[in-house]
């Protein structure tokens, strides 16, 4: 009787762990806050702290936003979340996706959402008015996969660039749901490589790069700590210039 009693004991905690391991998600709606800037034109900013450029300010169709804690001293640059507001007067079911191309903080708020977007969580044009005039309103958000379709990852040298002395560069159009924690600039003919410098934001950099064709290596993280090391198909050739841009061949999907 003993023992049947500490098999059913031992079952019903096992159950009850599995129970708790199940509902314990990625996944899961945050709740926060979330404003737009005030002072800028519908889509996002061209000079935010990632990196991006003009880029950052219509990537997604505009639906960028600032974060504060997200911002994660860069890693978070690209990244895309589903923001919906909660006020079931004025907001729908769905939200909207943005992607992350810019670090701020308001009052109490993770995102600062571009007015596109802050619009975007409406309901209708009407509710939409009536969402900027409130400014700052209640939200939920969770990390969702950035989806770029017929876009491959793009390598933009940055115009402070000056081969062969020194290179700079953001990736375009991250996909997936990972960060990209680390990146590895390697001579292509005999593959030595070199751990470049995340300068800020999503601008990756090196002094004194190898010389010819290059290729990258990318260190893709999910938060749970998993790795996966991608190669692009495409080379940046031996004569890049600043201002360039050079498609890797590459989409990551997960």
């Amino acid at each position: 009787m003993a023992l049947s009693l500490l098999c059913f004991v031992l079952i019903a905690t096992f159950l009850f762990m599995q129970t708790l391991a199940d509902t314990s998600c990625t996944d899961c709606f945050v709740q926060s806050h979330a404003s737009f800037y005030p002072n800028s034109e519908e889509n996002g900013t061209d000079t935010g702290a990632c990196g991006f450029g003009s880029f950052g300010a219509t990537i997604n169709g505009g639906d960028v936003s600032a974060a504060s804690s997200l911002y994660r001293d860069g890693v978070g640059c690209g990244a895309c979340y589903q923001v919906r507001c909660t006020n079931s007067v004025y907001c729908s079911g769905n939200g909207v996706t943005v992607v992350l191309t810019d670090q701020g903080s308001g009052d109490n708020t993770d995102f600062i959402l571009s007015q596109r977007a802050f619009s975007g969580m409406a309901q209708s044009k009407d509710a939409a008015t009536s969402l900027l005039a409130l400014g700052v309103v209640n939200i939920e958000y969770r990390r969702v996969s950035c989806s770029y379709p017929n876009k491959n990852i793009t390598i933009k040298i940055d115009e402070s660039s000056s081969n062969p002395h020194y290179l700079a560069f953001v990736l375009w159009f991250q996909q997936g749901k990972r960060d990209i924690t680390a990146v590895q600039l390697c001579e292509t003919q005999n593959f030595v490589c070199k751990l470049l410098d995340r300068d800020h934001g999503a601008v990756w950099t090196s002094t004194s790069p190898p010389s010819g064709p290059l290729t990258l290596r990318m260190l893709f993280s999910t938060e749970d700590g998993e790795d996966t090391r991608i190669v692009p198909v495409n080379n940046i050739p031996e004569n890049w210039k600043a201002g360039d841009t050079y498609d890797s061949g590459v989409q990551v999907d997960q």
